[in-house]
């Protein structure tokens, strides 16, 4: 049985014209949703945090200190167009941050644990700088730098330091008076060091000719200084007896004063000490030798945690000690200064 062809019937005169009949209902409805999902991309674009992609570091520069601080600066660029700019620290532990803007206006800033939050007010560079005191550690007599960095970045070692191991090759080095400026790319870094003790200038030896002649001399010195003291001796005798008896009834009144290390041995002793450890080493020295750390902060008008951290660095470098007394934090010059094992 043969199937039954049933012919298709169009418009001849439709098709011979070239006109084809679509149906619109499908393509006016996408012309109306395809402007709002445009809109819908873009404001979403906008609400996206674009201080993300848009920045850059254009500058890191580091500076290591002899107390175990590090000294941020970093130059950003930043979106102008962005209210606000997020930056990530290099640890929690963080004095003294201050962020600039274009104009040099200082720009607020809020940080919570290792973020900072800053105002760039419009501008399409930022300056921050802070201190840091989580990328070294110590043991022993060895310090070790501990540094992952996003860019590469200038490290400028503490004074007198004298670098004992380093994981990177460093792209430049050079000596900057007493100090090693490293030029490093980044990525992790780790740098052993420990700091070095200033040489004592060495006593010239004399010869036998100078024997011949200082020996008199010195000899004919002390044999003026031996009469000249006798004489005065004899003139003073009653004198002193006066004086000795007024002394012991004062000092029988007053506890002999302790004695402690004088502030410029101190410095002699930390070479690179921040000015404002110098201030408060020779505040403690003007009250002799001991303040509460109260007493510290209302000298130098600063909080509690900035204070407590400036202590405690001194008490890393030796120079102080920290006891209570009527619950209070004493802080006392040392006696006596201790010299490093080798």
């Amino acid at each position: 049985m043969n199937p039954q062809i049933v012919p298709f019937h169009r418009n001849e005169s439709l098709v011979d014209d070239g006109m084809l009949f679509v149906r619109t209902e499908g393509i006016l409805n996408t012309m109306i949703k395809a402007p709002l999902i445009l809109a819908g991309l873009i404001v979403v674009a906008f609400a996206m945090p674009i201080q993300t992609s848009f920045s850059s570091t254009r500058t890191l520069e580091l500076t290591m200190y002899s107390d175990g601080s590090t000294h941020i600066s970093t130059l950003i660029e930043v979106d102008s167009f962005s209210p606000d700019f997020e930056i990530d620290l290099f640890g929690p532990s963080v004095d003294n941050f201050v962020a600039v803007g274009d104009d040099g206006f200082l720009l607020s800033s809020e940080i919570i644990e290792s973020k900072a939050t800053i105002d760039t007010l419009g501008s399409s560079t930022i300056t921050v700088d802070y201190d840091i005191h989580d990328l070294i550690s110590k043991e022993g007599r060895v310090w070790t730098f501990s540094f992952d960095s996003p860019s590469d970045y200038s490290l400028l070692m503490p004074s007198g330091s004298i670098i004992v191991g380093m994981t990177s090759i460093p792209n430049n080095m050079e000596i900057i008076e007493d100090q090693t400026k490293l030029e490093l790319s980044n990525g992790p870094t780790e740098i052993n060091y420990i700091l070095g003790t200033p040489i004592p200038t060495p006593i010239p030896t004399p010869t036998p000719n100078e024997f011949d002649y200082t020996i008199p001399i010195v000899l004919g010195g002390l044999a003026a200084a031996g009469i000249a003291g006798a004489s005065i001796i004899v003139k003073t005798r009653k004198s002193k007896t006066v004086t000795s008896t007024l002394q012991t009834e004062v000092t029988s009144e007053k506890a002999p004063e302790e004695k402690f290390v004088d502030p410029k041995e101190i410095f002699d002793y930390v070479p690179d000490m921040r000015e404002d450890d110098k201030k408060i080493v020779q505040f403690i020295s003007e009250m002799g030798g001991q303040v509460f750390e109260s007493e510290l902060r209302k000298k130098f008008l600063q909080p509690r945690t900035t204070m407590w951290r400036a202590v405690k660095r001194l008490e890393r470098l030796g120079v102080i000690e920290i006891s209570k007394k009527d619950l209070q934090n004493l802080v006392t010059l040392k006696k006596e200064l201790e010299e490093e094992e080798e």
